[in-house]
């Protein structure tokens, strides 16, 4: 930790208080700095930053801290304070953008369907915000798809995982023969290699019904797609560190 930059230090402490916080805070903070779907009551556009900074428990938490400092201090030192701080908020939003497009694909598609057989937009809302169902609403649409929307515009999304995944990324483009060592089985496997199969793993679950827990997929693909444009757009058009200073 003597060698971990600065910034990466702050991120770090900055989680940690406000993991910390929702400790005593409860659902009040949860309300209001987790990421809410956009068309939600309890949306606040601020909630596109605040929730990259919020965890849903300490394992949660620890990978994310490790990834951020595993990492990040290489980026963070290389590129200083400046540029590492932009890349990696912005990668961050980028997760928040791509989340909240997968979610309104979802719900539009099943509120169209709603509206051709006679809902009202009043009644739609309405039932996707307490889950109540008629029975008949089962002749459009199935109770799986109705399930599905109903999570995803009550979701409440936090962590930083999408702009870890956009460190990772350019952490891969620089640094694309680094080894990185598996936990199970313990062997080492190069960036370049390792880290699409992990983003063609959030790739499957997201377009599937495997995921393992409640995880968002499309938001780890939104911070990766981001961090690789960025990179991108940097090595295309030479962007050095003095510009940073």
């Amino acid at each position: 930790m003597g060698n971990t930059p600065q910034i990466i230090k702050h991120l770090l402490i900055i989680n940690i208080i406000f993991f910390i916080g929702t400790k005593f805070s409860g659902q009040i903070s949860t309300d209001f700095l987790a990421l809410h779907y956009f068309e939600n009551d309890k949306f606040f556009i601020s909630q596109m930053l605040t929730h990259m900074f919020m965890h849903g428990n300490e394992a949660h938490l620890l990978f994310n801290m490790f990834g951020l400092w595993m990492f990040g201090s290489t980026l963070a030192n290389i590129w200083g304070t400046n540029k590492f701080i932009f890349f990696y908020l912005s990668s961050g939003l980028g997760a928040a953008v791509i989340q909240m497009l997968a979610y309104y694909l979802n719900i539009e598609s099943i509120t169209s369907a709603l509206v051709e057989n006679g809902l009202s937009n009043e009644s739609i809302v309405e039932l996707f915000r307490s889950g109540t169902v008629n029975s008949s609403v089962f002749e459009y649409v199935s109770k799986e798809s109705l399930a599905s929307v109903y999570n995803d515009y009550n979701s409440v999304m936090v962590g930083a995982s999408g702009a870890i995944y956009g460190v990772l990324v350019a952490f891969t483009f620089m640094f694309p023969n680094s080894k990185l060592m598996l936990l199970f089985p313990p062997i080492p496997v190069k960036a370049k290699y390792l880290v699409p199969i992990i983003i063609l793993g959030d790739v499957f679950f997201g377009f599937t019904s495997a995921s393992i827990g409640p995880i968002a997929h499309f938001a780890h693909l939104g911070g990766a797609i981001t961090g690789f444009l960025m990179m991108w757009y940097w090595k295309k058009n030479q962007f050095n560190n003095k510009r940073w200073n």
